[in-house]
């Protein structure tokens, strides 16, 4: 649940007495939605969230980066400069973690500056890029966010030892299979709520 966000609802909604009925009219949508806004169940696309910046005039940034702090919706990413690996892995990540946003990246530096600008929660990294080692991108992403957990993909054992003293959450075997990810997602430095 987003308590965060419903909290930054709620003043604005008391302080200027508007209903949710009167915010859901002027946003167009229903009043059940931005119910589920208000007690934390749900959290608006950024879409919404620009509405309801201009609807409840409250600093739009605030909004997304109250938002961003949620874990009803946490960013997961994968990198693997093999575009066969993500279009595969891909879809087995939303299967397991269907309330997730879910982001492929081939290029290490689209995936850092993803990082930067949206809380990644969980990093599915290849260790073998093209451009850059997997070890060096976990060390820009923590450096980012030290609460990113992440997840080495490889399809050689051998990197296990070396893997470990980069801060990384677990390690597993290409390729990416829903019970691999099921059994990373237990072993977590930091558990993520919202998943299910």
């Amino acid at each position: 649940m987003s308590l965060f966000f419903s909290n930054i609802m709620k003043k604005p909604h008391t302080e200027k007495g508007l209903s949710q009925q009167a915010s859901a009219d002027k946003m167009y949508v229903t009043r059940s939605t931005v119910a589920r806004w208000e007690i934390g169940s749900h959290l608006p696309d950024a879409v919404m969230i620009s509405r309801l910046s201009e609807v409840l005039d409250v600093d739009v940034n605030i909004l997304l980066s109250t938002a961003a702090q949620s874990d009803e919706c946490p960013n997961i990413i994968l990198v693997d400069d093999r575009k066969l690996i993500l279009t595969s892995g891909l879809p087995i990540l939303e299967k397991v973690m269907p309330n997730a946003t879910v982001m492929g990246f081939i290029q290490a530096s689209d995936a850092i500056e993803y990082a930067k600008a949206n809380r990644v929660a969980l990093a599915f990294l290849d260790i073998e890029l093209r451009n850059t080692s997997g070890l060096d991108l976990c060390r820009e992403l923590l450096k980012i966010n030290p609460r990113t957990n992440v997840v080495y993909l490889t399809a050689y054992s051998d990197y296990a030892l070396d893997s470990w003293s980069t801060g990384v959450s677990g390690f597993t075997l290409k390729p990416v299979t829903p019970e691999g990810v099921g059994e990373q997602l237990s072993r977590l430095r930091y558990p993520l709520g919202g998943l299910g």
